[in-house]
């Protein structure tokens, strides 16, 4: 093993849009386990949206990262060294390591991950915490019956993605919103969705409407901003709205002002935002199935894996730009 840990850290607090300057990157000396504690050897790092909010200093419902500590994240790791009797060097876990190539844990949070039965990377995405979010977002928060109309944003995301196929699975007719020709048409010929909207092309609001001739019952929200406004408008009596984020507003200065809000009283709207790390007690539930779901090819989805833990400043400003297509990773070590 190397005598350093490179890591990154949070170098400054972005205004507007994150640059990779407000990145950098360091060595520390490699830490060693003792007293219960385990040595990571980071393999897969997610970069998800959320990361961006806690960059920044103001009250939220996690604790911040502060100027010069290593970013948060989710891994797969490999066990190097233990002294913790639950684990044992060779053993893959599911671990929030953060942005360094190495980390120590004191096994609070591991979760030992089978990589015979799914791809180390998709429990970082279909099957870790993208995949429990869509599962928890709409099974449990938009409750879709047969038959209904389901609309997604970001729905060529790790989140998206799995929301319409899951819905799909139940029966119900399923409208994708995308930015692109391309995204769109993974999402329809692969992902098996109804039909999908380029977010950037022109006429949104006829194409939802077209698209969605029995209106919306349910729609997930990953987006915000002019897509939430124009589904807003089409949306039947007692639609439901999970809220999983509004990445359209995460880097903004002056954000977007949503006009069609007062339907939400009209059509009693069930509006519902969530953060799927209160409801620890549905994982085993939802991993299981969504693994099953996976194997069995119910399930698909697409990764962009970046390679080398220093190009994960680059990519992270690439994920607001949807540079990425799928699921964003960086590959570490391995």
């Amino acid at each position: 093993m190397p005598e350093m840990n490179t890591q990154i850290v949070l170098a400054s607090r972005p205004q507007g849009w994150v640059k990779e300057s407000d990145f950098r990157i360091q060595q520390a000396p490699l830490p060693a386990a003792s007293g219960g504690q385990v040595l990571l050897k980071t393999l897969y790092l997610s970069l998800d949206p959320y990361m961006r909010g806690r960059m920044n200093e103001v009250a939220s419902y996690a604790a911040n990262v502060q100027i010069g500590e290593v970013m948060v994240g989710e891994t797969i790791s490999e066990v190097v060294e233990s002294s913790n009797p639950g684990f044992q060097p060779g053993d893959t876990v599911s671990a929030r390591a953060g942005w360094q190539s190495y980390a120590l844990s004191d096994g609070t949070g591991l979760r030992k991950v089978d990589t015979r039965r799914v791809p180390a990377t998709a429990h970082l995405g279909a099957v870790g915490m993208p995949g429990v979010t869509a599962w928890y977002g709409l099974l449990k928060i938009g409750g879709p019956k047969e038959g209904e109309t389901v609309v997604v944003s970001a729905a060529s995301g790790a989140v998206g993605g799995v929301v319409g196929q899951i819905a799909k699975l139940k029966g119900c007719r399923v409208v994708g919103v995308a930015g692109g020709a391309a995204k769109c048409d993974y999402v329809v010929k692969e992902l098996g969705f109804d039909a999908c909207i380029d977010h950037r092309a022109e006429g949104l609001v006829k194409a939802l409407a077209a698209a969605t001739p029995k209106g919306i019952d349910v729609y997930f929200e990953n987006v915000g901003g002019a897509v939430l406004d124009a589904v807003l408008a089409r949306c039947n009596p007692f639609a439901r709205i999970p809220v999983c984020g509004m990445i359209a507003d995460y880097n903004a200065t002056d954000r977007y002002g949503v006009k069609n809000l007062i339907s939400a009283v009209g059509n009693r709207l069930k509006f519902q935002g969530f953060i799927v790390s209160d409801h620890m007690g549905i994982w085993p539930e939802a991993l299981g199935q969504l693994a099953q779901w996976v194997g069995e090819g119910k399930i698909k989805y697409r990764e962009t894996v970046v390679p080398g833990l220093e190009n994960a400043p680059n990519a992270f400003v690439g994920l607001f730009k949807g540079e990425n297509f799928g699921k964003l990773v960086v590959k570490v070590h391995g």
